[in-house]
């Protein structure tokens, strides 16, 4: 029999021995428990993620507010004396169109290289006062572009200002380019959101660009005519005052609009283009039997007094319109006329005797 203190290492070693097996279980286990670890740190990986997606996009949405506030601080602050960028040349009563005022549509007739015409006229027609329950837009009007430096400048001028209508056509005087004017019309202003009355306007006019239109008194003398088969404007010839007779002056003539939705239907204008195309205008509403309501605006409409001729006359208060403006004496001799810079705000920024 072995000494008491001999069994304790045997004992001890023999444990060791039988147990052995069981460590392996043991460490079996212990790599079991480290699966629910892992799967912590995937979910919390996971999560992290997504954190720091909605804090990108928190960001974002700052990063764009602040854009928005920049844009807005940098812009130019509306000026209630001028028109909109989007409708330069509308002078309305107000913002808004009403169905109960009177619409009034020029076009003149330009060239699309006639940058500073449009620029200077774009001065003269802008700066007139709006009018009471009355919108008159302008619009310059011109055939296709032909050169690269028009197909940027012009639409530099269409994005600033919105004041441009391009007709499909070559460029032409007495051609059938006032024919394309007038028959585009109906198609481009049909009733849309936009553009919710009809008709859109009462009335149409073909002007040239070396004519200046008083606003005030244009529509003034328009206001009592009647809205359907009128035809309005300076009678040709020059002692003539019954309008009935010949045609109206090229300078600036008016029709309401059903009369430009007759020239888009009627094979009377498309069958005779060609000629001056204020007489074949003329002859279309002879032809047609069309323009039963017709207003001679002379003396109020009239050429530059110099030189004298017999359709001339002298500057006068009643004026609606001055023809042969040909040079930028003529324009400032009228101008200074009809005292049009009166409204002219005193400053330190300026002083101008």
């Amino acid at each position: 029999m072995l000494p008491f203190n001999l069994h304790i290492p045997i004992l001890s070693k023999l444990r060791s021995l039988a147990f052995f097996p069981s460590q392996k279980f043991a460490l079996h286990v212990t790599m079991k428990t480290y699966k629910p670890n892992g799967r912590r740190f995937i979910i919390s990986s996971f999560f992290f993620i997504i954190f720091l997606c909605i804090l990108a996009s928190i960001n974002e949405i700052r990063f764009d507010s602040f854009l928005m506030l920049g844009r807005c601080a940098f812009s130019p602050t509306p000026n209630s004396n001028s028109s909109s960028a989007t409708d330069f040349l509308s002078v309305n009563s107000s913002s808004l169109s009403t169905n109960n005022e009177i619409r009034i549509l020029i076009g003149i007739l330009t060239l699309p290289d006639q940058y500073q015409k449009r620029h200077f006229l774009r001065l003269i027609y802008g700066t007139q006062p709006p009018i009471m329950d009355a919108k008159v837009d302008i619009k310059f009007v011109f055939c296709n572009l032909t050169k690269e430096d028009q197909k940027v400048l012009v639409a530099l001028e269409i994005m600033r200002y919105d004041d441009i209508i391009i007709l499909n056509c070559q460029e032409n005087m007495n051609k059938g380019k006032t024919y394309t004017y007038f028959s585009s019309l109906p198609d481009l202003f049909s009733v849309s959101d936009d553009q919710p009355y009809y008709p859109p306007y009462h009335y149409v006019m073909k002007a040239d660009d070396d004519t200046y239109i008083r606003l005030e008194s244009f529509v003034e003398s328009l206001s009592p005519l009647p809205r359907e088969d009128l035809y309005y404007g300076y009678v040709i010839p020059c002692p003539s005052m019954d309008p009935f007779v010949h045609y109206m002056s090229g300078m600036g003539y008016l029709v309401s609009w059903d009369i430009a939705e007759w020239i888009r239907e009627s094979d009377i204008p498309k069958s005779h283009l060609e000629g001056p195309e204020d007489k074949v205008f003329g002859e279309w509403l002879r032809d047609g039997h069309r323009a039963r309501h017709r207003y001679n605006a002379k003396w109020s409409m009239y050429n530059f007094p110099e030189p004298p001729t017999r359709c001339t006359h002298e500057l006068w208060p009643d004026t609606i319109a001055v023809h042969l403006l040909k040079n930028q004496e003529k324009w400032i001799q009228t101008l200074n006329y009809f005292n049009v810079t009166k409204d002219l705000k005193p400053s330190k920024l300026y002083h101008i005797p």
